[in-house]
């Protein structure tokens, strides 16, 4: 017999045994003439004081469980925002934590007090306007000083940065993030989901890419993973081609949404304003670690590629949602480097991380990234040995054999 089996055995055996117990208790109730409401002042008095002991083991427990583990497993908070949200939260346990001392202690020492006693009547207590007016008016005054102060702490932490805050902007995809910096003008290059292509995933607008996911719409890419609007025509037009009405109208469908893209993105194209490319080339593209820099303003910026995202930054108490088809935006000030709380935690290989904190597909799981921490000597040398998005683009786009005056084009811009 297994052991499992044995212990269902002996827990149901166990549920049938106090049911008896229970059922020839009754009837000794009932074979002493004694009604079920009839309870006996003994038993009034163990309830009592069981009720006192329970009480006070459960508040010695309490104030154990809180002394050994702390009421959060948060940690020090490690941004200048997430300071002030700490003492916020501390705020709201300290007038919880009062409560529930004073409510249940009351509730206990009253059952042990006040337990029957022969001959005393109970006092029949109906209504106070006092005792109304006090527990309305106190959790009222509590409750606007805690409402205030977090208005008063959302206020502050999503209030507009400061002019020298770093702009930063954190895109999220399943399963990734990407981090991208600006170059030296602090400027990022503006984006668009139509400039959308294999070396250009995070649609960033220039020349080059406008002219790039052009030649991708109207001639599909190199390998002929996408086809392109020509080759859908030539597929749709060549009258050797059978297809079944449901495919020929999937292809008529990818024809016309490729064609008001193309029309889009030329549009665009005669609108760009070729001078704003610098401020998109000089930025920096990084999927391994977000660097920071300690006590420097960060301005971020959150896009989404393919479903709502959360970035959330537990040790700088920072959290957003990042929504496909519109920017959001968190401000912060990173206080503690990576080399000096690992020092603090006494743990050498801690790292500050990005998670995502929405359910976001089967590998959710997975979408994370690290985040160090660094003075400003450190993020330079780490920033030297970084390529810029027109050095990469160009790379890729040489590669991918783009049309006529893309390379050019981005050359003369980088150069």
């Amino acid at each position: 017999m297994s052991f499992k089996l044995v212990v269902l055995l002996v827990i149901v055996l166990g549920t049938l045994a106090i049911a008896q117990l229970i059922r020839l208790y009754e009837h000794s109730y009932k074979l002493r003439g004694r009604r079920e409401e009839d309870i006996p002042n003994r038993d009034n008095k163990l309830n009592a004081n069981a009720l006192l002991v329970f009480g006070i083991a459960l508040f010695a427990f309490f104030i154990w469980l809180m002394a050994k583990y702390g009421y959060t497993s948060r940690g020090e908070a490690a941004s200048l925002h997430g300071e002030n949200v700490d003492w916020l939260f501390d705020i709201n346990f300290i007038i919880i934590f009062a409560v529930f001392f004073l409510t249940n202690g009351v509730l206990f020492w009253f059952s042990f007090k006040y337990v029957r006693k022969p001959g005393v009547k109970a006092f029949f207590f109906t209504h106070s306007n006092k005792l109304e007016l006090i527990w309305t008016v106190i959790p009222a005054i509590v409750l606007a000083f805690i409402i205030i102060m977090g208005l008063k702490s959302w206020n502050d932490i999503m209030a507009p940065s400061e002019n020298q805050a770093i702009n930063v902007e954190i895109f999220s995809e399943q399963y990734k993030w990407t981090a991208r910096y600006p170059g030296s003008d602090n400027k990022l290059g503006g984006f668009d989901y139509k400039a959308t292509t294999g070396n250009n995933p995070l649609a960033i607008i220039t020349t080059a890419t406008l002219d790039t996911a052009i030649k991708y719409m109207e001639f599909g890419t190199d390998d002929g993973s996408v086809l392109g609007m020509s080759l859908l025509e030539e597929k749709l037009n060549n009258p050797k081609n059978m297809f079944i009405p449901k495919d020929r109208l999937k292809m008529e469908k990818e024809l016309d949404s490729k064609s008001r893209l193309v029309r889009l993105l030329h549009q665009m194209r005669a609108r760009h304003d070729s001078n704003k490319d610098v401020n998109a080339y000089d930025d920096v593209l990084e999927t391994d670690t977000l660097h920071l820099i300690v006590d420097r303003d960060y301005e971020f910026t959150f896009r989404a590629k393919d479903v709502i995202h959360s970035a959330y930054m537990p040790h700088f108490r920072l959290q957003m949602n990042t929504v496909p088809g519109m920017v959001t935006r968190f401000k912060m000030r990173p206080t503690i480097t990576t080399e000096e709380i690992r020092k603090r935690r006494n743990n050498p290989t801690f790292n500050y991380i990005i998670l995502c904190n929405k359910v976001c597909g089967s590998a959710h799981y997975k979408m994370k990234m690290i985040v160090v921490v660094e003075t400003q000597a450190q993020f330079d040398k780490w920033m030297s040995t970084k390529k810029n998005f027109g050095t990469t683009f160009l790379t890729k786009a040489e590669a991918a054999a783009p049309a006529e005056g893309v390379v050019s084009d981005l050359q003369v811009a980088v150069n």
